[in-house]
């Protein structure tokens, strides 16, 4: 069974990562499926919903008489990121009191 991921989620998962190092995409691909089960017919839609929202640049580097395209986070992004982590604790703390069976006014 594979719990859904959410976009906002998607997004957070895909902004954690290019803080730590820019990603061409399909390294980032590539990382992001040790993790969870994404295809690149994914992947990219969300770097340019990513990119168009503010969140993320590009740039090209030539490797091999080809192009890479790569991705960076903006400080936009960051901002983002950080709001994405805010409500992803307070959700995992939330579901982490149900399935620890500690509900406010429950015993235990």
């Amino acid at each position: 069974m594979k719990i859904t991921i959410n976009a906002d989620l998607l997004d957070g998962l895909v902004l954690v990562l290019l803080s730590r190092q820019d990603y061409y995409g399909y390294a980032l691909t590539q990382d992001m499926q040790a993790v969870i089960s994404i295809s690149e017919s994914t992947m990219y839609p969300v770097l340019r919903r990513l990119k168009k929202n503010g969140y993320l640049e590009t740039y090209d580097q030539a490797l091999d008489g080809r192009n890479r395209r790569y991705y960076r986070i903006l400080p936009e992004g960051q901002e983002h990121l950080e709001r994405i982590i805010k409500m992803w604790n307070d959700y995992k703390e939330s579901l982490d009191q149900i399935f620890n069976g500690h509900l406010d006014g429950e015993e235990g």
